[in-house]
């Protein structure tokens, strides 16, 4: 995959990687980058099908994202590093921490899952993208993204919906299928990366008993709630998620 990225921060530091959730881009982060570069390389991509990394066919397997990860780690000459994710993102991280641990140096999960069924909606979901396209997502979508107090302002709308809607439409399907297929439930107790596992109060679509179900299962984990937050918890509660990520990556420095 010829994979978008951008990597900012000082040459030498330890690397921070970044990934996006279903519909998103790397512009989700654009509020965490200031604040992690003062001590990491800052290594943010697009997932499979958005922003400007291209879609292929699906349907698409977490093995396949979290490999465009290794590629590009192996590509920039990046051994180890430190690992964030929203949502699809999270489970990318899941992902690699279960099948490649000896890549992954400490793990932040944000208001994702190891068990988002039933496989059917996701299923039904990439028809219903791949019939009608992307922006169709955009009315149910950002509803159960931010709290309804940002939900409906205009900055919020222009941003976020104008890159779902942007999105590949095969990408974003083939993404779906990945997790409708997903099995990470039986792996967590092999993750050795210290992990937290950060979760928003009002999230529909990953609420905090999920999160709770991946500490539970990985071994030291933590779980932080943030409110008012819903499932795009690290742009609705920037300053927060800054101050976890930091005190969290920077216990190994």
């Amino acid at each position: 995959m010829n994979v978008n990225y951008e990597l900012t921060g000082p040459d030498g530091a330890p690397v921070v990687v970044l990934s996006n959730s279903l519909g998103t881009d790397l512009t989700l982060w654009d509020d965490q980058v200031p604040a992690l570069e003062r001590e990491f390389q800052v290594l943010r991509y697009d997932q499979r099908g958005h922003g400007a990394t291209p879609g292929r066919p699906g349907p698409y397997t977490l093995k396949q994202l979290g490999g465009d990860v290794l590629a590009l780690l192996d590509t920039l000459g990046v051994r180890k590093a430190h690992f964030a994710g929203v949502s699809l993102g999270g489970m990318t991280g899941m992902w690699l921490a279960e099948n490649a641990p000896e890549r992954i140096d400490r793990l932040a999960l944000i208001c994702t899952s190891a068990d988002l069924g039933p496989a059917s909606m996701w299923r039904d979901r990439a028809a219903t993208v791949r019939e009608k396209g992307t922006s169709a997502m955009v009315e149910p979508s950002l509803p159960k993204w931010f709290t309804p107090a940002l939900a409906e302002r205009d900055d919020i709308v222009a941003k976020f919906g104008g890159v779902l809607a942007a999105a590949d439409d095969e990408g974003y399907a083939g993404c779906c299928e990945a997790i409708a297929d997903m099995d990470l439930l039986d792996g967590l107790g092999g993750i050795t990366a210290p992990t937290l596992v950060i979760a928003g109060a009002e999230d529909p679509a990953t609420p905090p008993s999920h999160a709770e179900q991946i500490a539970a299962g990985i071994p030291g984990a933590r779980v932080e709630v943030l409110s008012p937050a819903a499932h795009l918890a690290n742009a609705e509660q920037p300053d927060e998620v800054n101050r976890l990520l930091l005190e969290h990556f920077t216990r190994s420095l």
